[in-house]
């Protein structure tokens, strides 16, 4: 209603009460909170979804296929486990501001420091050959073409990803690639496991003296820490993101939330690696010696989807974990030598960085290459990281 005044019409404030605030202002800023929180969960999240390497599918699969679903339990206590050694990792990075290496190096020499130094490379290493391997073959499943071909190809696109992209580049093409793990849930799902005897399973812990049994649960708790995972994450918290993101109470607590929500993370995804392999062919109580021979075996039993959908999830741990074991590489030699080290670097300023990130992908084509059976690279890694991890972690 308007009351001329004046001849112009004026609005009553009685009558028209000002119009709420909209909420534009109040959705961007619980998106830019919502985006925030990602971005600084974002490290521990791909540290911990890391540990899933195709050495941990394969491991799953074997396990699974041997004991069915008594070990679930196992499978969802690494979430404590691996929590735990994250969470410290983040507060190193986060307080003392630098990677594991570096502080090594700083507060015990470089003797102490080389000690660690060699460890971690060696695992690197091997775990590097077995999962570049085991992503070609993972390829190989899908495209039926011989993985032999795709071990040089996708060894130098990964590289070529390092050396094109900056940090965070890098770190968000594989944070959308935690997404593909998610093949492995749908994959457990289209094997119809027994799912009242799963809940069982797995939470309520049974233990048996069984050679099986008690190998497998070693197995995987064994595979759950590796020594790459909390020196990568030492390398994002203390050398990569930025400062207003780790310093502080608040940027601590954001480090451990994360932590927290990686270990659990990868627990679930391990879970379901686990009950796949379970209910298809944990019920044939076929031996299962590699990731790739579990989704050949899905095949026949949960049908084609499936072992596509197993194949991809082997793909995705090999290509989320390949970069990892790259430039921690780099970096742990480079901290070692003090040399100019980061992805964020241009080649030019950081030529000894890239030059042993790229050797460290050519030595594993290379021996790759050498036709050593997939299995057999990823038990040396297993084993050679079982070794190596108590060095970092005292």
């Amino acid at each position: 209603m308007t009351i001329a005044e004046a001849g112009r019409p004026v609005l009553v404030p009685e009558l028209y009460p000002p119009a709420p605030a909209p909420l534009v202002g109040l959705r961007t800023g619980r998106r830019r909170r919502l985006v925030g929180l990602l971005r600084s969960i974002g490290p521990e999240l791909l540290s911990g979804a890391c540990d899933n390497d195709p050495t941990n599918v394969g491991t799953a699969a074997a396990v699974g296929a041997a004991t069915g679903y008594q070990l679930a339990w196992v499978a969802l206590l690494v979430a404590p486990l691996l929590g735990v050694v994250q969470v410290i990792a983040a507060q190193v990075g986060s307080v003392a501001g630098g990677d594991l290496q570096t502080l090594t190096l700083k507060r015990y020499g470089r003797r102490v420091a080389g000690v660690l130094l060699m460890s971690v490379l060696v695992v690197n290493m091997v775990t590097l050959v077995a999962d570049l391997q085991a992503g070609a073959v993972g390829f190989g499943l899908l495209t039926g073409v011989d993985s032999r071909w795709l071990v040089a190809p996708l060894g130098l696109a990964l590289v070529g990803l390092l050396l094109v992209g900056k940090y965070d580049e890098v770190v968000g093409v594989l944070r959308y690639l935690l997404l593909g793990f998610l093949a492995f849930a749908v994959a457990a799902v289209l094997a119809h496991p027994d799912w009242s005897r799963l809940a069982v399973s797995s939470l309520i812990p049974r233990l048996s003296l069984d050679r099986d049994v008690m190998g497998g649960g070693l197995a995987l708790l064994g595979t759950a820490l590796t020594s790459y995972v909390y020196v990568w994450e030492t390398i994002q918290r203390g050398f990569e993101e930025p400062p207003d993101l780790t310093i502080g109470s608040r940027g601590l607590a954001r480090a451990k939330f994360g932590a927290v929500i990686g270990a659990v993370f990868t627990a679930v995804i391990l879970w379901f690696m686990l009950v796949a392999s379970a209910a298809t062919l944990g019920k044939q109580h076929e031996a299962v010696n590699s990731a790739q021979q579990a989704a050949q075996a899905l095949r026949p039993i949960a049908g084609p989807l499936a072992s596509d959908l197993f194949a991809i999830g082997l793909i995705i741990s090999a290509v989320s974990v390949l970069p990892v074991l790259m430039a921690s590489t780099g970096y742990i030699v480079g901290a070692q030598f003090d040399w100019r080290r980061g992805l964020s670097e241009p080649v030019s300023q950081a030529r000894g960085f890239y030059a042993v990130l790229a050797a460290s992908v050519g030595l594993a084509v290379a021996v790759t290459l050498a036709n050593i059976s997939v299995i057999t690279m990823l038990v040396a890694a297993s084993v050679i990281a079982g070794f190596g991890t108590p060095i970092g972690l005292v």
